[in-house]
């Protein structure tokens, strides 16, 4: 594949040394490892080769596949989610907690200004939290394959709505009109900087579009 192809792929990530599942586009897999989310759409994931939607060397692997090719890919930390930086452990003053109205406590996630830690430790007013990525230090293995090609504008456009919701591509509806287009997600309210995220990933990578709108629609209630 190139930089710019728009391509659907499935994939299944494992910690190598425990065999352990923590990412699958497959609904049967999800269950057998115990990870299913029923808030989750499986399936298929559009992705963008060359846009950065996924860890460094699994978009290098993927470079190298063709249309229906199922590959097997090993990654150290280097080439996924880095190495553990004990810079990245924090200690935090409980206040900080009982300002937002939160409950600190040990395995807890917590997101301060974008980025997600997990809490160590809560001793007196003491919180410890690593804000390493989870994966970080492991080496991880993925099963890969790439089902299909997108070409047609209109599927692009939509494959881009499912990358960013996470809904699926038939909740969408999409209008092109020369540069412009319209999207409408009728049963999903979007908030407004992952519309912004979804036109400037459009605008950059669909030649020929400069213009995206999105259409609020509003029903009476009986």
């Amino acid at each position: 594949m190139k930089e710019g192809d728009f391509v659907n792929i499935e994939l299944t990530g494992r910690i190598k040394d425990t065999g352990e599942v923590f990412d699958t586009t497959s609904e049967e897999m999800a269950k057998l490892a115990g990870i299913y989310d029923e808030k989750t759409n499986y399936g298929p994931i559009p992705i963008i080769v060359g846009a950065h939607q996924l860890i460094p060397g699994l978009e290098d692997e993927i470079k190298e596949m063709n249309v229906s090719e199922k590959k097997k890919v090993e990654l150290t930390p280097d080439k996924a989610f880095g190495e553990r930086n004990p810079k990245l452990i924090k200690v935090l003053s409980m206040s900080i907690f009982k300002e937002s109205q939160a409950e600190p406590s040990p395995g807890k996630i917590v997101n301060f200004n974008g980025v997600q830690g997990r809490i160590l430790s809560v001793d007196g007013g003491r919180v410890i939290v690593d804000f390493n990525h989870p994966l970080a230090s492991k080496t991880i293995e993925y099963d890969v394959e790439i089902k299909e090609e997108i070409n047609e504008i209109n599927e692009k456009i939509k494959s881009t709505v499912r990358y960013f919701t996470g809904i699926k591509k038939d909740d969408s509806q999409v209008t092109v009109n020369g540069s412009e287009t319209t999207i409408n997600v009728p049963k999903f309210d979007i908030p407004k900087h992952i519309k912004q995220n979804i036109a400037d990933t459009i605008m950059k990578w669909i030649d020929g579009i400069s213009k995206v709108s999105f259409v609020d629609v509003f029903e009476k209630k009986n």
